[in-house]
């Protein structure tokens, strides 16, 4: 008698996983499907109030056939058959929270787009969270329909007053007649008479010239910008010329960080620290007298150093950036610099290094701009960012002391 446990198994039941669980999806799509139908055909009938083929004097309406409409459901997509009535419009609860669903599906893909998120990514991601995949021709639609109230964001009017002001740009590239050019936006935040931060304005510049800048502050204007007491930007060039134009009882303040800079550039590497303690000893002084006698100081040890052009650049253009001194002193830190500013365009900057370069000028601007109108949505537009309350007790007192 033999063993026949020692005997090779000659039939093995396998299972395969991945076939039961397709044939699993596609009965829970069967039921959802059948269950949705059916639920639409007692809605017809409640609102014919019989019935189909039913003769009934309580009859208002009759069925004029059905329209099939394809809808994303958990369980995958589904096709759902739409009544349709000849007296009045078939409106249904039943679909319409999944029509919510879809425009929260809408309104994630356009967030994550928005966030930093590559056209690539924004697939693998809805195509992991609901099964299924969006494609790049998806979002680009659904981005048109927010650069609309991108468009309405970017021109609405501009109330109250904003007495500091940060101007910059940020250079991009673009795809011109097969070659590669570069585009700017020119950008400006102000702090309100609130105290809060806000994006002001978001425009194609072109370039960062006199025209560029003095079409900007002039499209700020005519959405009543007013209040401004300090512009604090970079020595762009022709900025100050469009300024003086547009807001001439403005005052003008050099950012620091970029001016020095500047002079590092004519400075020997082994000096830079040496030069540099020397500069933050003109902008670490109580007042703008002693900044200014401190100045002349450093202006003196740079041509003792043999660093001529350092120094020239100091004793001609030291004055640009000493204007925050006539501010309340709560204020300097923030105001003598543009890194508000830099901050900010460093998140744009994040979101347009993933594309490139584009197609125009028109697309690179919507795109810093919804990125901008993005981060103004966080805290950094919902928190309070300087004690304007200094400023006016300040301007209190020099009206009194007049």
């Amino acid at each position: 008698m033999s063993d026949d446990s020692t005997k090779p198994l000659s039939k093995v039941i396998r299972i395969d996983e991945s076939e039961i669980r397709g044939h699993l999806d596609e009965l829970v799509r069967g039921t959802v499907e059948e269950t949705l139908n059916a639920l639409l055909e007692a809605e017809a009938d409640e609102m014919c109030q019989a019935q189909r083929y039913e003769r009934s004097p309580d009859r208002i309406d009759v069925r004029a056939g059905h329209y099939r409409r394809k809808l994303q459901t958990k369980a995958g997509e589904i096709e759902v058959k739409m009544p349709k009535l000849r007296r009045q419009t078939f409106e249904t609860a039943i679909i319409e929270r999944y029509r919510r669903r879809d425009i929260s599906v809408e309104e994630a893909i356009v967030q994550m787009y928005l966030a930093g998120v590559s056209v690539r990514r924004v697939e693998d991601i809805t195509e992991a969270l609901w099964g299924t995949r969006v494609s790049s021709g998806t979002v680009s639609k659904l981005n048109q329909k927010v650069y609309k109230h991108i468009e309405r964001w970017r021109n609405q009017a501009l109330e109250g007053e904003f007495p500091y002001i940060y101007l910059d740009g940020i250079i991009l590239k673009r795809s011109w007649g097969g070659e590669v050019k570069n585009v700017s936006v020119l950008v400006a935040i102000g702090v309100g008479s609130d105290g809060y931060r806000r994006i002001l304005g978001v425009c194609e510049g072109h370039k960062e010239d006199k025209a560029g800048w003095l079409g900007f502050l002039k499209h700020l204007r005519s959405r009543g910008l007013k209040g401004v007491r300090l512009v604090i930007s970079d020595a762009c060039l022709g900025l100050v010329e469009a300024l003086a134009e547009t807001y001439p009882e403005t005052d003008w303040q050099r950012c620091v960080v970029h001016y020095y800079r500047n002079i590092f550039s004519h400075v020997p590497n082994t000096r830079v620290r040496e030069v540099a303690a020397m500069l933050k000893a003109i902008h670490a002084q109580e007042n703008r007298e002693a900044a200014e006698a401190k100045a002349r100081d450093v202006v003196a040890k740079l041509k003792a150093m043999k660093l001529r052009t350092a120094a020239g650049l100091v004793e001609d253009h030291i004055a640009e950036t000493l204007a925050y001194y006539a501010y309340p002193s709560e204020h300097w830190l923030k105001i003598k610099t543009n890194n508000p500013m830099e901050r900010l365009l460093k998140e744009a900057r994040r979101r347009t290094k993933v594309v490139g370069a584009f197609p125009d000028g028109k697309s690179a601007l919507m795109l810093v701009a919804a990125r901008l109108r993005h981060v103004s949505a966080t805290s950094w537009g919902l928190r309070k960012y300087m004690n304007m309350r200094l400023l006016e007790m300040q301007e209190r007192q020099a009206v009194s002391a007049a």
